[in-house]
């Protein structure tokens, strides 16, 4: 793959990438963070990719890696009042996008990768390295979760 290639690629999946941080992150900084480390990451190690086909999913590991490692080394650091902002999460997208940002990040991020976007549920299970059964149920009970929220506003 050549450098340009690289960059039409990752221009490709920005987005992609940006909604996955913000649904790990939720802060607009430590996405900026997070993309910019795995872009680099990416660059580094494109030897190992096997299979261009497969760019945008080998990226979205990388980045999602790199988001838990942000939040790991932040998580002790985080002053209360912080904390405080974070939580007021933005207004962006209604009610249903509240709803999504609030449930745990272990049926949240699957929803997004599945739901919004695109991903199959085998590339879901890919990324997240976990089983495609273990996907679709965490895409089931994220419905659920929905739903129940939804109907309770």
């Amino acid at each position: 793959m050549t450098n340009e290639e690289f960059v039409c690629l990752v221009s490709d999946a920005e987005t992609k990438l940006y909604r996955v941080a913000k649904s790990i992150l939720r802060n607009d900084e430590d996405c900026a963070d997070a993309m910019q480390s795995a872009i680099l990451n990416a660059f580094d190690k494109l030897s190992t990719l096997k299979q261009e086909k497969y760019f945008t999913t080998w990226l979205t590991r990388i980045l999602i890696n790199e988001c838990y490692q942000i939040l790991r080394s932040r998580r002790e650091q985080v002053s209360y009042e912080e904390y405080m902002e974070n939580q007021e999460s933005p207004q962006e997208g209604g009610e249903v996008y509240r709803a999504v940002m609030t449930l745990e990040e272990r049926y949240r991020l699957p929803f997004v990768l599945y739901y919004i976007q695109g991903y199959s549920v085998k590339e879901v299970a890919s990324i997240l390295e976990i089983s495609v059964s273990n996907v679709k149920i965490r895409l089931s009970r994220a419905r659920g979760r929905l739903q129940d929220m939804l109907k309770g506003e």
